[in-house]
């Protein structure tokens, strides 16, 4: 079947038309993946260039605040308490630890600085110290963005207040396997934290997981689900799945590389104007997929030697890796 038969079949927009829905059928971001590869990427790239520059990237680094114990049962999770890791637990770091890692990560290139804490929800006792880091990040000129599990309350607007630039929180996987993932939350949870954060005026960063076992129609789901909010997420952080030891899914099944890089290139596609960033599993991924994946419309990376509990691409790599494709930062 040609590119022209199948998008004609399943009415898919034309390139830099996307913009322009509102809702996306699970359906429809299926014919999408069933695209010929070099038909989707060769579309993503076409999106991509009517938005962005093609050869930028935008580099975000990730810090573990709060490491550990967290009551949540995310299967994919090494900071859940109810999973047998070898994560030691530690407590919140003090703002001043923070100051000086986002520091360090402003003098390798790092434009936004990432702050997570392994939390079902921040309690109040330790919301003024998350506050302080917001303040003290922003002030060094970077973008800011924390990650602290479902907001209760006024948290969102403190966090507004401090000079909250991002709020991620993922949805993880699409709704119709959540269940499957996690049990300790809902999604409509997750989306009530994320309606927080947009009524506080707080830029929304949200993606998801794959290859947890959810199979296409999965990937399609999530895919669908966050096109489909309004706006979409401003980051998408597509992560692939880290099988840790001790998970649930430490025995899940790799995905298929070219279908990652599909997920990207739908994902660019369904929403134009998002950074698409390459999340969790970097590290697992060699130079030429995540070249395939910077042509499939990915736009923004973690930076730096660590994620929250699993590692990163160092940044002299990465910058060795930029160099050889013509890359530069935003």
């Amino acid at each position: 079947m040609t590119m022209t038969s199948s998008c004609q079949k399943q009415d898919i927009p034309a390139p830099g038309k996307a913009i322009h829905r509102k809702k996306w059928a699970v359906a429809e971001v299926e014919a999408l993946y069933e695209l010929p590869f070099m038909d989707l990427v060769f579309r993503a790239q076409q999106v991509h260039r009517e938005h962005f520059d093609a050869n930028a990237v935008q580099r975000s680094t990730l810090l573990s605040i709060k490491t550990g114990g967290c009551s949540e049962d995310c299967s994919y999770c090494s900071q859940s308490a109810r999973h047998k890791t070898e994560l030691e637990r530690e407590q919140l770091m003090r703002v001043a630890e923070v100051v000086e890692q986002a520091k360090a990560a402003k003098a390798k290139g790092a434009s936004r600085f990432c702050m997570g804490a392994a939390w079902r929800s921040p309690k109040e006792r330790d919301m003024a110290a998350v506050l302080a880091m917001v303040r003290e990040v922003k002030a060094l000129g970077m973008e800011t963005c924390v990650t602290l599990g479902m907001l209760k309350g006024d948290q969102a607007l403190q966090l507004k207040d401090a000079g909250l630039d991002y709020y991620n929180h993922n949805i993880d996987t699409a709704p119709e396997y959540y269940d499957k993932v996690i049990t300790t939350h809902t999604l409509a949870d997750r989306l009530d934290t994320l309606d927080q954060v947009r009524n506080a005026g707080i830029n929304v960063c949200s993606g998801g997981i794959v290859g947890m076992g959810e199979g296409r129609s999965g990937r399609a789901g999530l895919l669908a689900q966050l096109a489909n909010m309004d706006p979409p997420p401003e980051s998408v952080p597509i992560n692939n799945l880290v099988a840790i030891p001790g998970t649930p899914l430490a025995g899940a099944e790799k995905l298929d590389p070219f279908e990652f890089v599909r997920t990207v290139a739908a994902a660019r596609i369904m929403m134009p104007t998002s950074m698409v960033r390459l999340s969790a599993g970097r590290e697992q991924m060699s130079d030429e997929l995540q070249a395939l994946c910077f042509m499939a419309g990915a736009n923004s990376i973690f930076y730096g030697d660590r994620l929250l509990t699993t590692d990163n691409p160092g940044a002299d790599h990465d910058e060795a890796l930029f160099a050889r494709l013509g890359l530069h930062p935003f």
